[in-house]
């Protein structure tokens, strides 16, 4: 009896090794504020615009059109770590100066850990915005973190001279560009270094570019010197159709030449961001570019050493940012707000190569929406890995196997400023601030299907707003104000209440009532 139970242990341990060395590394590169402008393989990106090495990733793999991750970091990085809508993440809490905040590790359980119980080996480097406790030893075996919330002081530091803690122990300062050196870690946690060889790896790698105050390397400071600024249809109110926080939004003014410049504001400026009254607009979309080149060249890097390791074959790289960012568009500076313009983010697929020959996924285009809960969904489903809790996204694989496939989910995102969990079941009154983040953005419901884009500010007597992204790409005209899309609009409502009850969003039965109703 012995002998068969120790005979069946054996066999059941072997087939545990194989099955996990099947399993693929992943490579999660998370960027910040990074518009899909920035990259040149994208439509919307401006003619001028190179990024190289993360259109390499493009044409190799999956490329996402229409990616609203997240409205803010804090938010965003949330639900990447738990797979929830904001409104479900619990007793994650501001508390103190901004960025500061914490959270129950009991109440508000991040995936990491589960991948570590089922096999993989964790990591984490970079930029870290989701509570004091950054998770090291419980979440993640390995860790380089520049931890926003436990050092306020240190929290404009995007760029350089970084409160760095090292797997757990003090934070030492560390010099040196940021984009730069969280790259020289990761690729040597690629190439081995503070890692296992048995084990299937997850690296969760976050760089602080492209967030302000958008310092680019010294390096690329003359980059893109043939810049030319856009045409943005509604850079100045008046903006008809839209809520009141975005008719008002107001950052820029024709400058002496009429070439738009910052427009002179009162009240604070967001952390790490710099307010410049006079700049011309096109000096700050083309600083904002020149930040993102230290990216691609070090997505360029980790590329090479995944092939020099010979991982490159048994590895899904995955390429986003917690939200893009918006320079004149609806006349805004800023990020937050639920238009294509403001949270647009880049969203790359690159299978292992066994499972992307099968699927002859290379160089496709996905146009279908997609939102960050969909993204643990389909990391846990692509490394055959279970659950841990029921997640509020849906698995892609589907559409990176057959991109051209006809999907039809609904896509929500959900804004609740600064408050989480079971804070976000009564919504706060207009005057409250506890309603508004960013340059004055208040709670919202963003619900995207097939072509069109509905937006539902939680504000009493508020317009909805409807756009056909495909007609209308910055979004100028609402649909909503029009009889003739009285049917669609209410389909789409209708659909938006049944993704909250299904997330089970707490403020569901009680939002205020919209314009015209």
């Amino acid at each position: 009896m012995i002998k068969r139970t120790v005979s069946f242990y054996l066999c059941w341990m072997t087939a545990c090794v194989m099955f996990a060395a099947e399993r693929p590394n992943i490579l999660f590169i998370y960027t910040d504020d990074q518009s899909t402008r920035t990259v040149s393989s994208y439509e919307d990106a401006y003619h001028w615009v190179s990024t190289p090495n993360i259109d390499r990733l493009a044409d190799e793999g999956i490329r996402f059109t229409r990616a609203n991750i997240g409205s803010w970091c804090m938010a965003s990085r949330a639900s990447i770590l738990t797979g929830l809508q904001q409104h479900k993440v619990e007793s994650l809490r501001m508390t103190g100066p901004n960025p500061m905040n914490i959270y129950d590790p009991e109440k508000c359980r991040f995936l990491p850990k589960s991948m570590r119980d089922q096999g993989y080996y964790t990591a984490q480097i970079g930029k870290w915005h989701t509570g004091v406790d950054s998770g090291y030893g419980r979440d993640w075996d390995h860790q380089i973190v520049w931890n926003r919330p436990k050092y306020p002081e240190n929290s404009p530091n995007y760029y350089d001279d970084q409160m760095t803690e090292f797997d757990g122990g003090e934070a030492t300062l560390v010099k040196g560009y940021t984009t730069d050196n969280y790259t020289d870690w990761a690729v040597d946690f690629i190439k081995g270094e503070k890692r296992p060889a048995d084990k299937p790896w997850y690296l969760w790698l976050c760089y602080g570019a492209v967030h302000g105050p958008f310092t680019p390397a010294d390096r690329h400071a003359d980059a893109y010197s043939d810049a030319t600024l856009p045409r943005i249809g509604d850079l100045y109110p008046p903006r008809e159709g839209k809520p009141e926080y975005a008719s008002r939004m107001e950052f820029w003014e024709p400058g002496e030449d009429g070439e738009p410049v910052e427009k002179k504001r009162a009240g604070p400026t967001p952390v790490g961001m710099k307010d410049l009254p006079g700049r011309p607009l096109k000096d700050w979309i083309r600083q904002y570019q020149q930040g993102v080149l230290a990216i691609d060249e070090g997505v360029g890097r980790l590329l090479e050493a995944l092939e020099e390791s010979g991982q490159d074959e048994n590895t899904l790289i995955v390429f986003t940012s917690d939200q893009g960012f918006g320079w004149g568009q609806h006349g805004m500076k800023s990020k937050v707000a639920p238009y294509h313009a403001t949270i647009a983010a880049p969203l790359i697929f690159k299978l292992p190569a066994k499972l992307a020959k099968e699927n002859r996924s290379e160089g496709t285009v996905v146009t279908e929406p997609v939102t960050a809960v969909d993204l643990p969904v389909t990391l846990f489903s692509l490394a055959g890995l279970e659950q841990p809790w029921p997640m509020h996204g849906y698995d892609l694989t589907p559409l990176l196997k057959k991109p051209d496939s006809n999907w039809g989910k609904p896509s929500l995102l959900v804004h609740t400023a600064k408050q989480y969990g079971s804070d976000t079941n009564t919504i706060p009154p207009k005057d409250h601030p506890n309603l508004y983040h960013g340059p004055g953005v208040p709670w919202y419901v963003l619900l995207s299907q097939g072509r069109y884009r509905y937006m539902r500010t939680l504000i009493e007597g508020e317009p909805e707003e409807l756009y056909d992204v495909v007609s209308d790409r910055e979004e100028l005209r609402n649909l909503a104000g029009d009889d003739r899309y009285g049917d669609l609009l209410k389909r789409y409502r209708r659909t938006a209440i049944k993704e909250l009850k299904r997330t089970e969003a707490g403020f569901v039965d009680r939002m205020p009532v919209v314009a015209g109703n």
